[in-house]
This record gives C-alpha cells, sequence and structure tokens, in this order.
C-alpha cells in the first residue's frame, strides 16, 4: 500500500481534511499520514465540515513531522507554502509536490459568526475532495 503524507504548517486544518478524505476516499488503495512543522491541535471547523460531508477526522490528532520518522512515504503533498518552504528532504523515494489551497482560518480570522466562517471552510474542503479524487496521477 502506497504511503501519502500531508504536510502544513500547523497540522489542524488542511492537511487534517486531506488525510480524512484520503482514507475515507480510498483508504483501500493508500496509507494516509498528516503531519506539521507545529502543532496547532485540531480545528473545530474543519471538523464540522467534514462531519457534514460525511468524513469523521475528529479521532485524528496533531502532530509533528519527527513523529512520523522512519516512514518511507511514496508520496509527500506540502498544502501551504510554509511547510513548502521548510519540506525537509525525504530519504528514499518519495516524491514532493505542491498543492497550495487557501488557509480557511486565516481567511476566516475576525469573523465571529459560523454562517460567515463555515462556507469558506466548506470550500476547501471540496478543493481538497476533489484533489485527492486524482491522487493516482501523481504517483505513475
Amino acid at each position: 500500500m502506497k504511503k501519502i503524507l500531508f504536510l502544513c504548517t500547523g497540522n489542524s486544518c488542511r492537511s487534517q481534511m486531506a488525510e480524512g478524505w484520503l482514507r475515507h476516499l480510498k483508504g483501500d488503495k493508500f496509507a494516509a499520514f498528516s503531519a506539521g512543522v507545529a502543532k496547532h491541535g485540531m480545528n473545530q471547523h474543519a471538523i464540522k465540515v467534514m462531519q457534514e460531508a460525511g468524513v469523521d477526522i475528529s479521532g485524528q490528532h496533531s502532530k509533528l513531522l519527527s513523529e512520523l520518522e522512519n516512514r518511507d512515504f511514496d508520496l509527500v503533498v506540502t498544502v501551504c507554502g510554509n511547510a513548502h518552504e521548510s519540506c525537509p528532504v525525504f530519504p528514499g523515494r518519495a516524491r514532493i509536490v505542491h498543492v497550495p489551497f487557501d488557509d480557511p482560518p486565516a481567511l476566516t480570522r475576525g469573523l465571529t459568526e459560523e454562517n460567515d466562517i463555515l462556507p469558506v471552510y466548506r470550500r476547501v474542503r471540496d478543493e481538497i475532495a476533489a484533489f485527492i479524487s486524482g491522487i493516482e496521477k501523481l504517483l505513475v
């Protein structure tokens, strides 16, 4: 089974959604992992919009890349600019690609109403799902 890592700054939102989508849509073909260059905890809005789509990520947790040492990844997907710029070298055959999804927490900073916040998270959730649906082409 091919191993795919989604790497982001805080491993709280985009990388967690990507891990959840990969498990949900293609868990029979790929092993999904996510990590960050820092731990920011799980984003509650991300959990909520993923549950709306039938994907439960509430059991996942924010982790550092160092917690996944000694894994030989086939594909590493950086989902934010900071993670891409600070992406370490991965030994072995790992292919590294950068797919810059918008950052919902940054886009909704200062907003207080869920009616304003959740549509941003839903849009990014759906963009990540579309990306995951065609992820096989990156492993050819």
